[in-house]
């Protein structure tokens, strides 16, 4: 889905069929919702590929670009530079109900796994959702987590949705957005595709390409004009077909920071921001016997493409997770605007 916009082309490389994460072949998405009264929160499910990622390992990085947060999984990728579990997204207070049900999760998909075969790196991320949700509630459930990972697939719903449901950026309503990239590499066609939970920023230094509406915004309030700091997080997810290493695509994530600016964020002191990135192309096989492994990787030098399409695919996810949410209700009868109302509240007009 993503942004299609005359307007605002987040930068110059073609975009994938679907305009999302799962334009890289073999990633899947499942989202589970809760709204009801003050609960506003649910899961989301990234699998990097149709297979058992126990047993087909995929070389994976991260980058905490602040860390303040609290997900769990992200030392083994940093240490071993692969991924074994679907990437859970939830809200803070979740995280240990979704491990255990993605723990729960992966042993019924490996009978060995704890007992003759070690155990599994599951990752779960979170952001906090507390404004417009019953944190506190433990509302979601090991079943909602393990729902997620099963209907995850090729097709999925953007904005107000999943682990996105309370979640505010830019002190609008935000949530699950993402957008893919193409880019040609010796003569093939290869594609970027991230995601993002975005619980980040505030109005007024919001920019879409560069345009301050935030700020448009900021000086057509009447009221309420003091100073704002960044409190919420971000989590971004890479996928990508590129042959890369985990070195490769260390420096990959480290990018995201790059698009956060670009949208406005200076990653403030109390936003945990978190990049996850992976590549399909190089499998590591559990069960493999062989001491010496075979894979590709990408040359250095050509790199530059890469970092490009990957901060715009971003950019425009964060952008696309404002533009498709929908003003909303929460806890103690908070109200967070979508970014549509919020516009016609103060009477302005902006054409995406």
């Amino acid at each position: 889905m993503g942004i299609y916009s005359k307007k605002y082309t987040f930068g110059k490389y073609k975009k994938g069929l679907r305009n999302k994460i799962t334009d890289v072949k073999g990633v899947k998405v499942g989202h589970v919702t809760l709204d009801s009264g003050p609960i506003k929160t649910g899961v989301t499910a990234i699998l990097p590929h149709g297979g058992n990622t126990y047993k087909e390992k995929v070389i994976a990085a991260c980058s905490v670009l602040n860390g303040f947060g609290k997900s769990v999984g992200l030392v083994q990728i940093e240490e071993l530079g692969t991924l074994e579990s679907p990437i859970i997204m939830t809200n803070t207070l979740s995280v240990g109900t979704a491990l255990t049900a993605s723990i729960k999760y992966m042993m019924e998909e490996n009978p060995d796994m704890g007992a003759n075969s070690g155990a599994t790196n599951c990752v779960v991320t979170e952001c906090n959702d507390g404004v417009l949700n019953d944190m506190r509630g433990l509302h979601i459930t090991e079943e909602h987590v393990i729902d997620a990972i099963k209907n995850a697939s090729e097709d999925f719903e953007e904005g107000s949705i999943g682990a996105g449901r309370g979640m505010i950026s830019m002190n609008l309503k935000s949530g699950i957005g993402s957008s893919s990239r193409i880019v040609q590499l010796d003569d093939e066609e290869y594609t970027i595709g991230t995601l993002v939970l975005s619980n980040t920023g505030t109005i007024k230094n919001f920019r879409i390409c560069g345009e301050s509406i935030g700020e448009m915004m900021y000086n057509a309030r009447k009221a309420n004009k003091k100073e704002e700091f960044e409190k919420g997080s971000i989590i971004i997810v890479i996928a990508t077909d590129i042959p890369a290493n985990d070195r490769q695509l260390k420096r990959i994530a480290n990018r995201a920071s790059i698009a956060l600016g670009r949208v406005g964020s200076y990653m403030g002191h109390g936003s945990g921001d978190i990049a996850i990135a992976f590549s399909t192309s190089n499998k590591i096989y559990h069960d493999s016997e062989k001491t010496i492994l075979n894979t590709k990787m990408l040359d250095d030098d050509k790199i530059d493409t890469i970092f490009n399409a990957t901060v715009d695919s971003i950019e425009e996810s964060i952008v696309s997770s404002i533009i498709h949410s929908v003003t909303t209700k929460g806890r103690n009868d908070k109200v967070i605007y979508s970014l549509k109302d919020n516009l016609s509240n103060l009477g302005m007009e902006f054409e995406i």
